[in-house]
């Protein structure tokens, strides 16, 4: 090796400094970036931190939370949902500040007798208000193999995607007084849990507990996102090309793919239940 100029000395010390501090958990190690909160060993990390398990049997679901707080992100993740008669369960992945007035941004797999569909139930909290309920089919089996599902979160807008493809984009409405998600740094959580309360035809089909446990399996989480800690963000004030996501915005085939997945394989739109809503829809529902 040559001998090494000043400047490239200088340059080697400055590097850390110079690389963007927005990336996070890039590798996706389960060890480094989550912990297991509840379930008394039915979520397992797996695969030298590679993958992560979650379990569900008569007794116990579990769960599992991220280290990190963000405000604002893209966050991806691959899902492998519970096979079979899964019906009863729900698998939910959801990004989640705290308090009363918190806000909250969902993806729940709602499970189903073998041979029927999953339904994939999406929502959005602002300041402790949901009732914005969006659900869809999926397009594949997600029992067969893992699939990505995303939530890119910035100041103008949410939207959900599978596979990158988008199903829904929840814009910034404070224009027109619909609170948006822009001011408490949330933690991603996930969990498996019996809801055959409610999950499968409203109740009507319970849990086949002689099927369990059943087994939802996560791995390649990826987020490049503003890291929230002691009451400041990872990300500089400008918006650089490594945080891009922080001003994107659905380009005309990104669109189309939405109006696709909206038009095929959405069952369910709050913006559509005027029994629900006899007063009136939600002011966020007349834009277009």
């Amino acid at each position: 090796m040559g001998l090494m100029t000043s400047s490239s000395v200088l340059l080697i010390l400055l590097l850390p400094f110079l690389l963007p501090s927005v990336m996070t958990a890039s590798a996706g190690n389960f060890y480094q970036d989550f912990d297991v909160t509840w379930g008394d060993g039915r979520g397992k990390i797996l695969n030298n931190g590679g993958l992560l398990t979650l379990s569900l049997d008569k007794a116990s679901g579990s769960g599992f939370q991220s280290n990190n707080e963000y405000l604002f992100g893209k966050i991806d993740m691959q899902l492998k949902l519970v096979p079979g008669n899964s019906a009863g369960t729900v698998t939910a992945y959801y990004l989640s500040s705290k308090g009363s007035a918190w806000d909250e941004i969902d993806f729940e797999f709602l499970g189903n007798l073998s041979g029927d569909p999953y339904i994939l139930h999406t929502n959005v909290f602002s300041q402790g208000k949901g009732n914005r309920e969006q659900q869809f089919y999926l397009w594949f089996d997600p029992t067969a193999d893992f699939h990505t599902y995303s939530i890119l979160w910035n100041p103008q807008r949410i939207v959900f995607s599978v596979d990158g493809t988008p199903i829904r984009e929840f814009k910034n409405l404070e224009s027109i007084g619909v609170p948006f998600p822009k001011n408490q740094p949330m933690r991603i959580y996930s969990s498996l849990w019996n809801a055959d309360d409610w999950a499968t035809r409203g109740g009507l089909v319970k849990t086949d507990w002689t099927q369990a446990p059943f087994t939802a399996s996560y791995m390649n989480f990826n987020a490049n996102a503003c890291v929230w800690s002691s009451g400041a963000s990872s990300c500089p004030s400008s918006t650089s090309s490594s945080n891009s996501w922080l001003s994107q915005e659905l380009d005309s085939a990104s669109q189309g793919r939405l109006q696709w997945a909206q038009k095929n394989y959405m069952i369910y739109n709050y913006c559509t239940d005027t029994k629900r809503f006899p007063q009136g829809l939600p002011p966020e529902c007349s834009t277009s």
